[in-house]
């Protein structure tokens, strides 16, 4: 066979595009959409009648879309199996805040690996794997950042955002704004291999979407409604906490708005003539946010049953990948990583053993033996398992997913071997992975890492004395009120990864009589302190862009208190900011302390 008859019997069955390719040095760029409490059922492909989602449909009309794609119940697990490769369990994210949603340093992620290979890499969206270096995105391979790093941000239109770690002003609707960097990201590198993650935080709430998008749906009357389960005590199902008919609404509006932006970047692609070029991947991270439409499954978010981890998947590549295939096969989150890199044509061995399975020959072959296999699903205690036809759940009650995936009747007694085999898998995984679980933190928060200039330290992280709370009991965008006591205090247990200088800046509002009150940072023998010189009470805001009540604080700006400098050592220690004198009935509200190395 000549070399021009093998480079045809090779395009024909799709299987070494990329490694021929990049015999001429091209490798395809990759472009990830990965959005945020949108449910399975949350697109008008997968069935929903009372949205239109025409660019997503698109895609997967012109790609492959898998149909039973899973990922973790929640938002960080999720974000860091498909970062990684592997269950999040292995990672070192156990929660969600506080510390908990980093990946440990020594994990490779998909971005270190494409980088490696020669791409531009680039993140916009919402992170929620880690704020400071080396966990934030600038130090996980990503060379441009936009976004935030934490899991709720209590405001979608023009909000306080950072870029490469300086604090920045967002534009407009924060899905439209990073999309627009996203298409500035694709425009920079249309000559060069990129690697575009687009973590979209929407449809999580607070649920504000723009007028354009809210007004198809406010007066609308929808058709479908969230499957209702017969046992009355299924709380998974959201049955007993329906957050009601305008929640829906945004969503869907949310939704909409998610697809108005893939189209534009799809858009980009074309008007540039590379969209040939380019891998495009769409999922979700969970389960959807509410009791809404979603096939019939059992669960919501958080849920480790089915319809709490079940997500939209599809996969594009224009003139590569077949147009209109549906893959039944069982495939997770942990799979995207192999699968790209596969695809892609890259052979780095990975730096760590990964779960996932490369679905390159799903995508590409048909009719093809793969095996069955296990996707384990985990969250706070309750573990379930998925093989192609069943599901085991937390309490070990076997479902056939075909025939009742609302998960309504127990037949491991009819199926003893198939109930046998996965329960003692379960029990294997327990042992052999789950032991990874961290059950405390152990990991201090980095000040000063060589590769960042700027270190954040929010309120989310911090712990607190006395009569101090949190606006909120969700930690993510939450401030610290109520400093009532000057004996109070607030701590994070930090390392200094390089001694230097570092100019003290506090965010902070306060009261007009809390002038010329005093606080101070301390770490170990340094420190540094400053009086309060400017008063700055704004009213708290958000509600006016809620289409619904949200459970996240609401937010208000914050001024910076420029302390002085400290001069910190490398060492752990406790960072401690306390005040010294106190004006008035209270010290100040605080939200963010920053350090710059100097």
């Amino acid at each position: 066979m000549n070399r021009l008859s093998l480079q045809i019997f090779i395009t024909f069955y799709f299987l070494t595009i990329a490694c021929e390719s990049n015999k001429d040095n091209f490798f395809p760029n990759i472009i990830i959409f990965l959005t945020d409490d949108q449910g399975w059922g949350d697109l008008s492909i997968n069935g929903n009648k009372d949205i239109y989602t025409p660019n997503i449909d698109q895609m997967a009309l012109n790609g492959v879309k898998f149909n039973r794609f899973f990922v973790s119940p929640v938002c960080s697990p999720t974000r860091a199996e498909i970062l990684t490769g592997r269950y999040h369990v292995r990672t070192g994210v156990y929660d969600v805040s506080l510390g908990g949603e980093r990946i440990n340093i020594d994990e490779e992620t998909i971005a270190d690996v494409f980088k490696s290979s020669g791409y531009k890499t680039a993140a916009y969206g919402k992170w929620h794997n880690g704020m400071q270096a080396p966990y934030h995105p600038n130090t996980r391979g990503f060379e441009d950042f936009y976004g935030f790093c934490s899991g709720h941000w209590g405001n979608y239109f023009s909000p306080i955002l950072e870029k490469n770690g300086e604090l920045v002003k967002g534009k407009g609707f924060i899905i439209d704004d990073f999309t627009n960097h996203g298409i500035e990201f694709i425009k920079k590198n249309k000559n060069n291999p990129f690697f575009l993650y687009l973590p979209f935080n929407t449809p999580h709430s607070p649920m504000q979407v723009p007028d354009k998008f809210w007004n198809k749906f406010k007066d609308k009357q929808l058709s479908q409604k969230g499957t209702k389960s017969k046992k009355n005590n299924d709380k998974s199902l959201g049955t007993s906490k329906d957050k009601g008919t305008n929640h829906t609404k945004a969503a869907l509006a949310m939704c909409e708005n998610i697809d108005w932006n893939v189209g534009r970047i799809l858009k980009t692609l074309e008007s540039l003539d590379i969209d040939k070029k380019t891998i495009i991947v769409f999922l979700s991270d969970n389960g959807p946010n509410g009791h809404r439409w979603n096939g019939d499954m059992k669960g919501i978010k958080g849920s480790t049953d089915e319809g709490g981890v079940r997500s939209p998947m599809i996969i594009n590549w224009k003139g590569i990948i077949p147009k209109g295939k549906e893959v039944n096969k069982i495939a997770a989150g942990i799979d995207l990583l192999p699968t790209l890199k596969d695809l892609a044509g890259i052979n780095v061995k990975p730096k760590n053993k990964l779960d996932g399975l490369s679905l390159k020959k799903l995508i590409l072959e048909k009719n093809i033996t793969w095996d069955d296999r296990y996707i384990y699903n985990y969250w706070r205690g309750r573990l379930s398992l998925r093989s192609q036809d069943y599901r085991l759940d937390d309490n070990n009650n076997l479902y056939d997913m075909n025939l009742d995936p609302n998960q309504l009747k127990d037949i491991s007694s009819n199926k003893k071997e198939v109930f046998d085999r996965m329960k003692t898998s379960k029990i294997k995984w327990k042992n052999e992975v789950l032991s990874h679980l961290k059950t405390e933190d152990d990991r201090a928060f980095i000040i000063g890492h060589p590769k960042l200039r700027n270190t954040q330290i929010p309120a989310r992280d911090a712990k607190f004395s006395g009569l101090i709370k949190r606006s909120n009991y969700y930690p993510n965008c939450s401030y610290l009120t109520n400093w009532i006591n000057i004996e109070d205090t607030i701590t994070w247990d930090a390392e200094v990864a390089e001694s230097g200088k570092f100019e003290v800046i506090v965010y902070y509002t306060c009261a007009k009589d809390a002038l010329d009150s005093e606080i101070e940072l301390s770490f170990l023998n340094s420190k540094v302190s400053s009086s309060i010189k400017k008063y700055y009470n704004p009213k708290e805001f958000g509600a006016e862009n809620d289409r619904t009540p949200r459970i996240e604080s609401y937010v208000k700006d914050f001024i910076p208190l420029n302390m002085g400098v400290i001069d910190l050592q490398k060492a752990k220690g406790k960072l401690i900011l306390k005040g010294l004198k106190k004006n008035g009935k209270e010290l100040i509200d605080f939200r963010l302390l920053m350090l710059k190395r100097i």
